[in-house]
């Protein structure tokens, strides 16, 4: 039933409605839950196999054996070494090494040696020598220094062969003479790493270098007898790509003839001469575009003390390189000089047959240089340079006939413009071949003497040596000079005069020398050396020949 109404009341309208709904009455399921207990059987699957058999052959091939080249790292180091042999004219040898081993602390060791001769030029005097030298070292190595000494005894006997022998009587004594050499050095080394630490080196040395001694005791003052003492200086600190350093050396010789102020007979006087040079040489070095450019300058400041007089000198040191397409070609230039101390000591090493009282004096040199090197190949290299220079106070060997029957030499010096141009080039495969040739042309203006005496005008070296299996090492070695002129004082055969000086013509040296030695194993071994195998008896100097052919047999012993 529905019944409808309106309140005017209000604004909006209202309806009512009564009414009824059915609802569908709902049933319930009357079931309770179970657990379903059921076991499921798992089915069993075969895969039968098929019953066939096949034929199988075995073949066993050979394996490349596997190759190992093994090196030894570090060879085998022996103590000792000795060199025993004997040459023609009845000349013995013998030669004694014995060093320490591998050690990164400490390193010594001591060296004999004796050469001695016996026999005679034909139609000269007796030509008999002998040598006798000792040489001690040692040293301590640290991690930022290191400390070095030596000490050396040489003991040189020879004859003044240089005459003709007109007669059989002549007593060999009465041409004989020794020089004797001692001598002991040390030095101080630091090595810091670091390159912002300064670095430097510290030592001395000193020599005494003596002629024979007169048998007469009232004569015993009466030969040569030099003192030399030394100090050399050096620190070098590198900042960045430069490397600044100086040098800061003191050389002082005494050289004593006879007794001071007294005469022998009228011309044979004493002579005592005192002579020190003192220097320091700082230097600058610059380096660019990875090192292939380097530039050093610098200056050798020197007091040169001599007679009493004491002159300054100084010598550039400049020196230009630049290294193209990695090393191939290196052009360099340069120009430099110094000043050298002259003593007995060093001039009879060039020339043992002088007098024992000269006259000393130190020689100086400023010189510009320029030239290319570089390397071909790994295995080639080559260098060619030219210089030019001049030298004041250059010693020259010419014969001497107030103290002598011309058969020894004295220097005499002279001041001479040298040009020079030299080329060089040399191989090496490992450890198996080696050559070294080496060109050189000289052109000299002497301002007093017409030719510089003795000194070549053309040089040639060659040097050879060739490993065979390690069982056979050959060795060459050839020297060739020309154009060495020599004063003489008498017209005569072959002699020419220029500027009223006679001078001979000393011909063309062919020195050759050629060596084998066989390596029964690593400690044991047999050599042969044949000397001047081309058998010229050239004259090294005036009137001094040497000898011609000689062959030197022997065998080594490492222990």
């Amino acid at each position: 039933m529905f019944s409808v109404s309106s309140l005017f009341a209000q604004s909006g309208l209202e309806i009512i409605v009564d009414g009824s709904r059915f609802v569908e009455p709902a049933d319930r399921i009357d079931l309770n839950p179970f657990i379903v207990d059921t076991v499921i059987p798992t089915p069993i699957v075969e895969y039968p196999l098929l019953q066939l058999k096949h034929e199988t052959d075995t073949e066993v091939s050979m394996i490349t054996p596997a190759s190992i080249n093994t090196k030894e790292t570090l060879t085998q180091l022996y103590n000792s070494y000795l060199k025993l042999g004997v040459g023609t004219e009845f000349m013995p040898l013998g030669e004694y090494y014995f060093d320490s081993k591998r050690s990164k602390k400490f390193i010594y060791g001591v060296h004999v040696k004796h050469l001695s001769s016996f026999g005679d030029i034909s139609g000269y005097a007796p030509a008999q020598f002998d040598r006798t030298g000792v040489n001690l070292y040692g040293g301590i190595n640290q991690r930022r220094h290191s400390l070095r000494g030596d000490m050396h005894y040489k003991s040189q006997g020879l004859h003044y062969y240089g005459m003709p022998l007109t007669q059989d009587t002549l007593i060999a004594d009465s041409i004989a003479q020794r020089y004797g050499d001692f001598g002991f050095g040390a030095g101080f080394s630091s090595h810091k790493k670091d390159s912002a630490n300064l670095n430097y080196k510290v030592g001395f040395d000193y020599n005494n270098y003596t002629s024979l001694r007169p048998k007469e005791e009232a004569l015993r003052d009466w030969r040569t007898n030099e003192n030399n003492f030394g100090i050399k200086t050096s620190a070098w600190y590198k900042y960045g790509d430069e490397i600044f350093g100086a040098d800061f050396n003191v050389r002082y010789n005494v050289y004593k003839y006879g007794i001071a102020d007294s005469s022998l007979t009228a011309l044979d006087t004493g002579l005592v001469a005192n002579n020190g040079i003192v220097n320091l040489h700082p230097t600058a070095i610059m380096r660019r575009f990875d090192d292939k450019f380097l530039f050093r300058f610098g200056a050798d400041i020197v007091f040169n003390g001599e007679n009493g007089k004491t002159k300054a000198h100084i010598y550039p040191d400049i020196e230009v390189k630049y290294s193209m397409f990695n090393d191939i070609f290196i052009p360099y230039a340069g120009l430099g000089g110094g000043m050298k101390q002259i003593t007995f000591k060093s001039l009879t090493n060039e020339n043992e047959f002088l007098i024992p009282n000269i006259e000393l004096r130190n020689e100086g040199e400023i010189n510009v240089y320029a030239g290319i090197k570089g390397t071909l190949s790994k295995r080639l290299g080559f260098n060619i340079g030219g210089k030019f220079g001049r030298i004041t106070n250059k010693a020259l060997f010419v014969t001497d006939t107030t103290f002598s029957a011309g058969n020894k030499f004295k220097p005499i010096y002279d001041t001479m413009n040298i040009a020079m141009l030299e080329g060089s080039m040399s191989y090496q495969l490992s450890n198996k071949i080696k050559i070294d040739g080496i060109a050189r042309f000289n052109s000299y203006n002497v301002f007093t003497n017409s030719y510089a005496w003795n000194l070549p005008q053309l040089e040639f070296v060659l040097r050879g040596s060739y490993n065979l299996y390690d069982k056979f090492l050959f060795n060459l070695d050839v020297n060739l000079e020309h154009g060495r002129k020599a004063l003489v004082y008498a017209p005569g055969a072959g002699i020419t005069e220029e500027n009223q000086q006679f001078v001979l013509d000393l011909g063309f040296i062919v020195d050759a020398n050629v060596g084998v030695e066989y390596r029964y194993n690593k400690r044991i071994s047999a050599f042969v050396q044949l000397n001047n195998f081309a058998s010229q008896q050239y004259m090294r100097w005036y009137n001094a020949p040497v000898q011609q052919f000689q062959a030197l047999g022997g065998v080594t012993f490492r222990f």
